[in-house]
């Protein structure tokens, strides 16, 4: 009688919890004083901390457990669903009232947080003539950077790093950059490839974080210039921020002022393609002009990616993807998926007056 009662009470905070996150997106200035900036940052070390070393994903052993756990109980109980269905209805959601309050404790809260731009002290908003001058901006560095390199302008060039190097030398932008931005001091790392990088592949991810052991997972199966991008990215996440278009202007932050070249050249070509992507979106004319004066080295980087995603693709990853665009828009981020374009916003307006 008593675990019904506790299963009772539990299912009800479940929703207790849902109305009181309704009300804290109207509070972000709050979530990031106390939680993102106060709270958080004690997690996200302690955890990095008590898992960081350890030379496997702790969050993917985690997963496979709970998954298994989840399956035989489901096999053993599944009968009490014709005796018994409000108090199996009531065991699962007792279960995910208790999983809903870790994730967002651990790591969600940060999906509630100001907005970078607002942070940071930028705007958000740019003229189609801006992205056009930033775009040639990129397109200039980003083939400056192809020939010093010692490469040809029609060689496309692969790093020369093991992925155990590219994780070690990923630190050093967050480093760099952490005197203008104290927010993104990262230390210790715990950045790790994840086993289980041919299901990610499959459903169309280059990476995760777990936010139950605060561990930034890389998809290994990733040979291209965006491994040093992504291992950014997903370092962004551990550090607090959450929605995808942050963490990947992040990563050009990290990734460009790394003190590696190769590094800050897969930083500059990560950019580079969603400023041009943007102005196919508003402009094929100048896209195709544009397209043509980048060194032809760097175009076949993007086509290298291109084909690793499409020799993967399968009917589960717009299934995914689906599901993600859902779970992106029921946690504060308004646009799910497509709301990745911010990522130009924020690059427009923080390199207005910077030099590449």
């Amino acid at each position: 009688m008593k675990k019904h009662k506790t299963a009772l009470i539990l299912s009800i905070l479940l929703f207790v919890q849902i109305g009181f996150l309704q009300i804290l997106k109207h509070f972000p200035q709050t979530v990031e004083t106390y939680y993102s900036l106060g709270i958080y940052p004690v997690i996200s070390k302690a955890s990095r901390f008590l898992f960081g070393w350890v030379p496997f994903s702790v969050g993917d052993v985690f997963y496979t457990l709970v998954t298994i756990y989840a399956l035989r109980w489901m096999y053993k109980n599944i009968r009490r669903l014709r005796r018994e269905p409000l108090k199996f209805v009531l065991d699962i959601a007792a279960s995910v009232s208790l999983v809903y309050f870790l994730f967002h404790m651990l790591w969600g809260f940060n999906y509630y947080r100001m907005p970078l731009h607002t942070s940071i002290g930028i705007e958000n908003e740019y003229t189609t003539a801006e992205l056009i001058t930033m775009t040639e901006r990129f397109v200039k560095k980003a083939n400056e950077m192809h020939r010093e390199l010692g490469y040809s302008d029609s060689v496309k060039i692969d790093l020369p790093y093991s992925q155990k190097e590219i994780f070690d030398r990923t630190k050093n932008g967050y480093d760099n950059i952490q005197e203008e931005f104290p927010m993104l001091t990262y230390t210790p790392v715990s950045l790790k490839k994840s086993g289980w990088s041919l299901g990610l592949t499959i459903m169309g991810y280059s990476g995760y974080l777990n936010p139950f052991s605060n561990e930034a997972q890389v998809n290994n199966l990733i040979k291209t210039y965006k491994f040093p991008v992504v291992s950014s990215h997903e370092i962004a996440h551990q550090i607090g921020y959450a929605a995808e278009n942050e963490a990947n202007f992040i990563a050009t932050l990290a990734t460009t002022n790394n003190d590696d070249a190769f590094i800050q050249y897969s930083g500059y070509i990560f950019a580079l393609r969603y400023l041009v992507n943007e102005i196919a979106r508003r402009d094929m004319d100048t896209y195709h002009e544009l397209i043509c004066t980048i060194n032809p080295g760097i175009l076949a980087s993007y086509k290298e990616m291109r084909d690793f995603w499409n020799s993967y693709e399968n009917p589960l990853e717009d299934l995914s993807k689906y599901f993600y665009d859902g779970y992106l828009q029921a946690n504060n981020v308004r646009g799910g998926i497509k709301s990745y374009s911010y990522m130009v916003a924020l690059v427009i307006n923080y390199f207005e007056d910077k030099e590449l």
